[in-house]
């Protein structure tokens, strides 16, 4: 793995989903870094940890959950090293009980599969039928990683970019909590 500055110059073999990602940032002109690693998917927390020291960045754990009825969706962004407990943000958010969304809810919305969750899938949300939630210490870091889509690459960029220029590109707001891990 290495680290390389902006999309990559050849597409060939990358997943659509990835591509628009790329498009999308490059529309927008935000910066950013990847690194690609089809051969290691970012399946762990290993291969991730890797990621990170090529990134020099915290990616962050992306949950797609719901509530019990799976009427109310939500993707919560919070530091990869913090424990959850749905306890504690389900209470924050006012909700009875929270679980792991299903694939097909998923693919549905975000256009994405487990193991590829990303703030990014959110530009296929194009009803807003998933409510973003970031935990406080996400904006702690000057930047943010993410996978493009797509877990076969990660990516970089600054975290004010997603807060100023990505998330309002997508018509995206978000609710902040502050999360312990109790």
């Amino acid at each position: 793995m290495e680290l390389l500055h902006g999309s990559p110059e050849d597409m060939t073999g990358r997943q659509e989903r990835e591509i628009r990602t790329y498009e999308f940032l490059d529309r927008l002109g935000v910066e950013f870094d990847r690194t690609d690693h089809p051969e290691e998917p970012a399946t762990s927390m290993e291969v991730c940890a890797r990621i990170d020291a090529i990134l020099d960045v915290r990616i962050c754990k992306n949950l797609f959950l719901c509530n019990r009825q799976q009427t109310n969706f939500y993707l919560l962004i919070m530091p990869g090293d913090k424990p959850f407990k749905t306890k504690e943000l389900s209470g924050q958010l006012g909700i009875s009980r929270l679980s792991f969304a299903d694939e097909q809810h998923m693919l549905e919305y975000l256009d994405l599969y487990p193991g590829s969750v990303s703030v990014m899938g959110l530009m296929n949300d194009k009803e807003h039928k998933v409510r973003l939630v970031i935990d406080e210490d996400v904006f702690k870091e000057e930047m943010f990683g993410c996978h493009p889509c797509a877990n076969t690459s990660s990516i970089r960029f600054k975290t004010k970019d997603l807060t100023e220029k990505i998330l309002p590109a997508m018509g995206i707001t978000y609710d902040v909590v502050k999360l312990v891990g109790l």
